[in-house]
């Protein structure tokens, strides 16, 4: 396996995952998206099956004017090539490819649960897997508790004033005005 970065006119292709994968809540604007890619603010990146030449998932991360962080704001191995360890393998190439970074954030957010949590505690365990930590940002998206979790590379200084920074800039940085519901708002 090996990860590429995509151009921007894969987004739509990539956006079918996400569209799939991820509530309508949670998705940002396609557009704002793409013009991010353009502005290099964010990658979308792919891990592609180095034998077959085929992408089996894919992801899209704020990588610019984050603090020296990234954002993992959406990652997904398609459907049909779960249950075979691709998540982890994917996991690893993009720790390797932010090695040089402050840390990674993800984002992960529990819209419409049916499961009593299971899924939300199920990804907990996964990205805890890797190394990252629940930072608490007060952050609610989309009328739902935004859960941020931290994979610190370098230092472990207290994060939770850094991401919350971190989670402002982001999310001005892909709005528009037109479109401020798509930012999160934070509890006192």
């Amino acid at each position: 396996m090996k990860l590429r970065v995509c151009p921007q006119s894969e987004l739509i292709k990539a956006w079918t995952v996400f569209s799939t994968e991820f509530d309508e809540k949670e998705l940002l604007p396609r557009l704002m998206v793409r013009r991010a890619l353009l502005r290099g603010d964010m990658e979308l990146l792919a891990m592609t099956d180095e034998q077959s030449g085929l992408d089996v998932g894919v992801a899209l991360v704020g990588c610019r004017g984050l603090y020296g962080y990234v954002w993992l704001k959406y990652l997904a191995v398609l459907p049909w090539y779960r249950e075979r360890g691709l998540g982890v393998e994917f996991m690893r190439l993009l720790h390797r490819r932010y090695a040089g970074k402050q840390g990674i954030v993800a984002e992960l957010t529990a819209f419409g649960e049916d499961d009593g949590g299971q899924t939300l505690r199920a990804l907990r365990k996964f990205f805890a897997r890797f190394g990252y930590v629940e930072v608490e940002s007060g952050a609610v998206l989309g009328g739902v508790e935004d859960h941020v979790m931290v994979k610190p590379i370098k230092g472990t200084e207290a994060l939770e004033p850094v991401i919350r920074r971190v989670l402002l800039d982001f999310y001005s940085r892909v709005t528009t005005p037109l479109d401020r519901q798509k930012l999160p708002s934070f509890r006192e």
